[in-house]
């Protein structure tokens, strides 16, 4: 199965959710992209690293580095290689100078990971279909830099019932919307809804 190589290109928080965190992979040279909701923990741990910043003490994904460089190992890739139920499972691709192994890992601490090793993040077409929301092509192509934009939103998109009560065209004038305002928490909510309906 082919890979599609993606990058990291926003951390999105929603006020009205508490602890409530998207990070935001975009497929590298294309439109989708695959928000994944994670907790409050690894979204500062996700964006300590994206920042460079040098906490006075290592965070437990740079224990992990740490400790995974001092024994010679050796971070290649991270792959998002299974969603099931919502929940996305990934698999690190790790190796020493004996052997390479595949280690489960929750999506959340591998992608806090490959951000400290600089390794490429990849997932399969079939992930994307199911969870992948297609951007609108502004027609002007800008260099990503692997920054934090956190957004955050006071109004909600509605409650589950509201988005349930609207049409499929209204559900995709409303993803449009969020989207625009980079509000990937609440445009998890519509995708899902429009998903459920069969619809694109």
């Amino acid at each position: 199965m082919k890979k599609i190589e993606l990058e990291i290109v926003a951390l999105s928080h929603s006020i009205t959710q508490t602890h409530s965190y998207a990070v935001v992979l975009g497929e590298v040279n294309g439109l989708r992209r695959l928000p994944i909701v994670i907790g409050g923990f690894e979204a500062q741990a996700i964006a300590v690293a994206l920042e460079r910043m040098q906490p006075s003490r290592p965070l437990t994904h740079d224990l992990m580095k740490n400790f995974m460089m001092a024994f010679n190992v050796d971070l290649h890739e991270v792959v998002i290689c299974d969603l099931q139920e919502g929940i996305f499972y990934s698999k690190l691709l790790c190796s020493n100078d004996k052997d390479t192994v595949e280690i489960d890992s929750r999506t959340s601490d591998a992608l806090a990971l490959a951000v400290r090793f600089g390794c490429p993040i990849y997932t399969y077409e079939n992930i994307l279909d199911s969870a992948g929301i297609l951007m609108e092509d502004s027609g002007t192509k800008k260099k990503k830099t692997a920054s934090v934009t956190t957004t955050t939103t006071e109004e909600g998109a509605g409650t589950q019932d509201d988005l349930k009560a609207m049409s499929l065209e209204d559900l995709q004038t409303l993803l449009n919307d969020v989207l625009e305002q980079e509000d990937y928490i609440r445009a998890i909510a519509i995708r899902d809804e429009i998903n459920s309906r069969g619809g694109k």
